[in-house]
């Protein structure tokens, strides 16, 4: 395994590793792929990672365990296999893994953390990240050698995707540093994270995370607070951008007499938060897995926030942050500033050097309510 040599100098020597250090991994081989990674991957804070030439689709999810790995188990549970090169199709309601471009071979002390990236969350795709001898999906143990797999469920739209296609992402961090509340009311304080009307993000408001409510206002002229996606709706090609008519595929929710919304179970929402965010650019922040205690409902599937999103200098004093919301098994009532969950911040290795915004082809900085990019805007008729 390659000794970890990473060029830029190191500000704290645990966090997330920044781009410029991703680019070091790439370099030592500690990071490896079949295909030259390109430049645009590597984000502020993560690496998006492309699928490869074939996806299985298989009879269950699965995770290897620790004795065990991903192709051990795609033989005994592989139902046949899709040929991406040219374009597949993944059908709704379906399993399917697929073997990435990317691999790892990771000093001691840097592990990995993978997420859905914002697109792929907006479409309703579950997608997680396995791993050789893996007993938690997402998770990349400290020093993994192994390749990577995506497991891609997509649960609202039936899609396409090919070689290349990019679903999902990854950060690498060195240690465990984790903010202690104390310090995050601090750092709140210093950097004004979440701007919030209601003031949730008050200081006793601040446990293993800031916490953000939810905007059933909406738009104040046409009242417009979120999108229902629609059950029996055409293929989209993730590959896409800016194509598809969003009414085709979305209904509009309009605020009514009061500013409330009963989530059915088996329906896809796209909401936005009440607050606007700002993750400053020497960290990144997380939107964290719901809390049973405030209602049984996902509030997520794509949770990274890279460093610069929604700052001063790359665009604006904060950006909403989208929300993907799915109810389980039982219709359940959301109210105007309700909290849904939490967001939770870490600090980078040293700032890197690109920052979330245009200047890098963003596609969601100084955003509202908005839907994926394969979508053209919405307009209110």
């Amino acid at each position: 395994m390659p000794e970890s040599n990473l060029d830029a100098p190191v500000r704290h020597r645990t966090g997330i590793l920044p781009s410029q250090a991703i680019r070091a991994l790439i370099k030592t081989g500690e990071i490896t792929a079949e295909t030259p990674i390109e430049d645009e991957q590597i984000q502020p804070a993560s690496l998006d990672l492309r699928l490869g030439n074939i996806a299985y689709r298989v009879q269950a999810s699965f995770l290897p365990g620790p004795h065990e790995t991903v192709a051990g188990k795609l033989e005994r549970l592989s139902l046949h296999q899709l040929d991406l090169s040219d374009g597949a199709v993944l059908e709704k309601g379906c399993v399917y893994v697929a073997p990435l471009l990317e691999g790892l071979s990771l000093s001691p002390g840097i592990s990995g953390i993978a997420n859905p990236k914002s697109s792929t969350g907006r479409l309703d795709i579950f997608t997680r990240l396995i791993t050789d001898n893996g007993a938690e999906f997402d998770r990349v143990r400290s020093g993994y050698d192994g390749p990577l797999y995506a497991e891609i469920s997509p649960r609202t739209f039936s899609v396409i995707v090919r070689t290349g296609s990019r679903l999902s992402q990854l950060r690498l961090k060195r240690g465990n540093f984790t903010y202690s509340d104390q310090a995050l009311r601090r750092l709140n304080e210093e950097a004004q994270l979440i701007e919030s009307a209601a003031d949730s993000a008050a200081p006793d408001n601040i446990k293993e995370g800031i916490p953000f409510t939810v905007d059933l206002q909406g738009d104040p002229e046409t009242g417009l607070m979120g999108f229902r996606a629609r059950k029996h709706a055409g293929l989209i090609d993730l590959d896409c951008k800016d194509h598809y008519d969003p009414r085709d595929f979305w209904e509009p929710i309009y605020r009514n007499h009061a500013p409330e919304l009963i989530l059915n179970p088996d329906d896809f929402y796209i909401l936005a938060s009440s607050e606007s965010v700002t993750v400053p650019p020497d960290h990144a922040a997380e939107m964290v897995a719901y809390d049973t205690l405030v209602g049984e409902f996902r509030v997520h599937y794509a949770g990274f926030f890279d460093p610069g999103f929604g700052d001063d200098a790359n665009g604006g004093a904060g950006s909403r942050a989208v929300l993907e919301v799915r109810s389980h098994d039982v219709p359940f009532l959301i109210a105007d500033g309700q909290i849904l969950g939490r967001l939770v911040y870490e600090r980078l290795t040293q700032r890197p050097d690109r920052i979330y915004g245009g200047s890098i082809g963003s596609t969601y900085q100084r955003q509202g309510l908005k839907l994926g990019k394969q979508f053209k805007p919405w307009i209110s008729r």
